[in-house]
C-alpha cells in the first residue's frame, strides 16, 4: 500500500469519527519529514483520542504501524507518525493557534477526492 492509499484511509477512518475540517497537505516536495499531513479537530478530549485510536487501528490493520505518538494524554494536539504519512489531530483552540496551514502554506493542500488521482 502505498502512502496516498494509506493517506485516504487514514481520511476515512478520521470522517467515520465524525472528525471536523479535515485537511490534506502534500509536503513531499518541500520537506522529508513525511510526504502528507493529514490534519483535524475533534469537539473534546474523548474524540481526539478517539480519532487517534481509530486511525491508528485502522492503518495498523492495513500493515502500516503507528511509529511514534505525541500528546495523547492531554488531547490538545496528537501527533500521530505512520512515517511517510502524519496525523495531527486538535482541539479548536489549539488547531487555531498552532495554524498547521499557515506554517506549511508551500505545501499543496489537496482534496481527498483527488488524492489518488496524483
Amino acid at each position: 500500500m502505498d502512502t496516498k492509499q494509506i493517506t485516504k484511509l487514514a481520511m476515512e477512518a478520521m470522517e467515520d469519527k465524525k472528525a471536523e475540517d479535515i485537511r490534506i497537505i502534500d509536503i513531499s516536495h518541500i520537506s522529508t519529514i513525511a510526504d502528507f499531513f493529514l490534519i483535524a479537530n475533534g469537539s473534546n478530549k474523548s474524540q481526539i483520542q478517539a480519532l487517534a485510536d481509530y486511525v491508528t487501528e485502522v492503518l495498523t490493520k492495513a500493515g502500516c504501524p503507528v511509529k511514534q505518538v505525541e500528546g495523547y494524554q492531554s488531547a490538545n494536539w496528537i501527533l500521530l507518525d505512520f512515517q511517510d504519512l502524519i496525523v495531527h489531530i486538535f482541539d479548536k483552540e489549539n488547531r487555531l493557534f498552532y495554524d498547521l496551514e499557515r506554517i506549511w502554506r508551500d505545501g499543496v493542500q489537496i482534496e481527498k477526492e483527488t488524492l489518488l488521482n496524483r
